[in-house]
């Protein structure tokens, strides 16, 4: 799973949301790291609709604009659940690995912010 992806479908988890806002919670989610661009969110979206991991919940047009609101599916929820126990699982074999080879007189290393739901593989 992308980056993106899983961010996308992180963001959908308490409410269905429409692009722009989809945008701003990934920014929000991932501390500023990831910046969806359009292309990008829809290139994901329409993936993510394609394998059933989101649906489209409703359309409503505001300010003359049709928005698409999309809401995740119980397949998207498993996905994302298996997505962060598998990160979990990366991130503690790093960390116990690190902690195993470091030199008794290493300073520690800074650790990573905290609250982070921490980064799938791929790019944004």
């Amino acid at each position: 799973m992308t980056q993106a992806a899983f961010f996308i479908l992180t963001a959908l988890i308490d409410e269905p949301r429409h692009g722009y806002g989809i945008v701003r919670e990934v920014e929000e989610l991932s501390d500023g790291d990831v910046r969806l661009r359009v292309g990008t969110l829809y290139g994901v979206l329409d993936r993510l609709a394609a394998d059933g991991l989101i649906e489209l919940d409703r359309e409503e047009v505001q300010q003359g604009r049709l928005r698409r609101y999309y809401a995740l599916t119980d397949d998207g929820a498993a996905a994302v659940s298996a997505e962060a126990a598998r990160m979990a699982a990366g991130a503690r074999t790093a960390a116990g690995r690190l902690a195993a080879h470091r030199p008794a007189d290493a300073r520690p290393q800074p650790t990573a912010r905290p609250g982070r739901p921490g980064l799938a593989g791929g790019g944004a």
